[in-house]
């Protein structure tokens, strides 16, 4: 269906008006710039809510993308879920060469063994599976910092 035009004016020329009645004249300020240089971030989070199918087609791409990183260090699992066997792992098509998965063992808690793996740096990325407060992630994420790494944490729903 076509609509006729108005007066024979096409509808650019009426906005045109509009602009040139009231001109905006764009002031300049002085530019402040950060003086962090930019650095990424160290501590991501991703949660994952839905049909169990569903999240796990989403963790599997995750996890491949980051284990086939052209970084030679490890991908370090920490605490992962039951469900993510080996089998699982190959299954999805993740590169198992490249793949640690570490569980804490006696006193040790999940987020103890997350921090030290990210502080030694020879992981380019720790994934774990832990409800965290803000302590905590700031904790990982200045422990990512000083290995330069990052601390992937991912809650699932």
């Amino acid at each position: 269906m076509q609509f006729p035009q108005s007066l024979g004016r096409s509808q650019l020329p009426l906005f045109h008006d509009a602009i040139l009645a009231n001109p905006v004249v764009p002031m300049l300020t002085e530019v402040v710039e950060d003086p962090r240089p930019e650095e990424p971030e160290a501590y991501s989070e991703l949660s994952l809510r839905g049909a169990t199918g569903h999240c796990r087609n989403l963790l599997a791409s995750v996890l491949r993308e980051l284990s086939e990183e052209q970084d030679a260090r490890w991908l370090t699992l920490i605490g992962a879920p039951a469900g993510l066997t080996r089998d699982w792992l190959r299954e999805s098509g993740l590169n198992r060469e490249r793949i640690l998965i570490l569980q804490p063992r006696g006193e040790q808690s999940a987020l103890e063994l997350a921090c030290e793996a990210l502080r030694l740096g020879r992981s380019h990325t720790v994934v774990s599976w832990l409800r965290l407060g803000q302590k905590a992630k700031q904790q990982l994420a200045r422990a990512a910092r000083q290995g330069g790494a990052q601390s992937l944490n991912i809650l699932l729903g």
